[in-house]
């Protein structure tokens, strides 16, 4: 029988999914060793603080504060820290020293993918990131090789699990957002410090990442048009349920042309309106779900678990089976799906329609002026709902106006919005939401 050679396994970085990754490596020696034709022999466990409590209880002698040391003796470097350095440095250093890197760290990704996916080019190595995007849920690799012999058109994705935590249980409760907010830091879904995710930073830099691919064009995190779920209200969750709308925080990429000719993409995220029936207005609490688009396999959809430890170790495994798999046959890394340039689009070139709600005067005519003032701008009107409010102290009336707009290019539903502000009888514009999926 032929004995099985060993690679080196170092670990960078050992939180909740660390600890994970470092478990299933141990427990699971057997199995893995039998799916890729090697021993994986964890060597090492990089972390801050060698005292710190973990989740699973690990043999102690496997703790370091070297990592530099431990990346360089490595056959394969798994990188957990997230954060921009030193992670970044370590991965330059690993692929320099001929390891292949599993990495989970979409902030990285998409601030300094190229100068990665160049270092790992150059290096021979492989450079795989399953877990940076939707946790254990397989899009990327998807992406990358099950639909490379096609064009995909458009992708939608819930992509962060705590956004859309909050928005499922203002929709299901009738919950504020802060109460919500504070209801997902119990149960351990939000950090103390919210503001990645609340405010997009995190589905941004995901949904980077997911353009890059889709579209083969290096996509970086200022190409992301983002906006947060923080003015998403109580009033906005109850209005979008009784016209048929539940609200996401979508990632959307697609592929479109702007008013000039010029083909590129759109890279953007923002709270979606999508009509109860469409596929991921079913996705409820922590889950994760990417819809995309085709020209020849049409729609498809990724369900699963976005985040967790075990969950995302799993998306972790996946790819560390496959790079180990990749140095026991022998051949070149798996190199980055870029083969050209597709510009990328200012949010102003995306088709969408709008959900705008207003607060305007009760008396004739008013209806009118709106109306005309949308088709002005080349926008057309597809639902109008009115409701009347009578104030307790002034005993004056006012009217709600929530209006669905057709599809319309993105400057000009702008522009309507900007516009309509400036009618005498608008006491104030409440909510501008986008509506995809109609």
């Amino acid at each position: 029988m032929t004995e099985l050679r060993t690679l080196k396994v170092a670990l960078l970085g050992c939180g909740n999914v660390g600890a994970q990754v470092a478990r299933i490596l141990i427990d699971d020696a057997g199995a893995l060793a039998s799916r890729t034709g090697a021993r994986l022999e964890l060597a090492g466990i990089a972390v801050r603080n060698l005292e710190a409590e973990r989740d699973v209880e690990l043999p102690q002698e496997l703790f370091t504060t070297d990592a530099e040391t431990l990346v360089k003796d490595a056959d394969l470097v798994i990188e957990l820290m997230g954060g921009i350095e030193p992670a970044r440095t370590l991965i330059l250093t690993a692929m320099r020293n001929g390891a292949c890197v599993v990495t989970g760290n979409k902030a990285l990704l998409a601030q300094d993918g190229p100068t990665l996916y160049e270092e790992a080019d150059k290096a021979g190595v492989q450079l795989s990131y399953e877990a940076a995007v939707a946790g254990a849920i397989p899009i990327l690799r998807p992406i990358r090789d099950s639909l490379s012999g096609d064009r995909i058109t458009r992708v939608l994705g819930i992509v962060n699990g705590t956004t859309n935590f909050i928005l499922d249980q203002m929709d299901s409760t009738g919950a504020q957002f802060a109460d919500a907010l504070a209801e997902a830091q119990r149960l351990g879904y939000a950090e103390a410090d919210p503001t990645a995710d609340v405010e997009g930073y995190d589905a941004a830099a995901k949904a980077a990442i997911l353009a890059s691919l889709s579209f083969h064009t290096r996509f970086a995190l200022e190409d992301v048009s983002c906006e947060g779920i923080t003015a998403v209200s109580a009033a906005d969750i109850a209005a979008a349920k009784e016209a048929g709308f539940v609200i996401k925080l979508l990632a959307i990429a697609e592929k479109l042309t702007d008013e000039d000719g010029k083909t590129g993409v759109s890279v953007r995220v923002h709270p979606t309106l999508l009509p109860r029936e469409h596929p991921l207005a079913a996705v409820r609490g922590a889950f994760n779900a990417v819809f995309i688009e085709a020209e020849n396999a049409g729609e498809l959809m990724f369900y699963g678990q976005g985040a967790g430890g075990t969950p995302t170790a799993s998306a972790v495994l996946g790819d560390l089976v496959s790079a180990a798999r990749r140095i026991v046959l022998g051949g070149p890394g798996r190199t980055e799906t870029t083969t050209g340039h597709v510009p990328a689009l200012p949010i102003a070139a995306a088709v969408t329609s709008y959900y705008i709600g207003l607060d305007v005067a009760d008396q004739p005519g008013v209806l009118a002026r709106i109306a005309q003032l949308f088709a002005e701008h080349g926008v057309s009107i597809e639902i109008m709902r009115q409701t009347i409010h009578r104030d307790a102290d002034s005993n004056v009336e006012s009217a709600e106006l929530r209006i669905v707009t057709h599809r319309a290019r993105e400057s000009a539903l702008a522009a309507t919005v900007e516009a309509v502000k400036g009618l005498d009888v608008i006491n104030s514009v409440t909510s501008v939401l986008r509506v995809e999926g109609v």
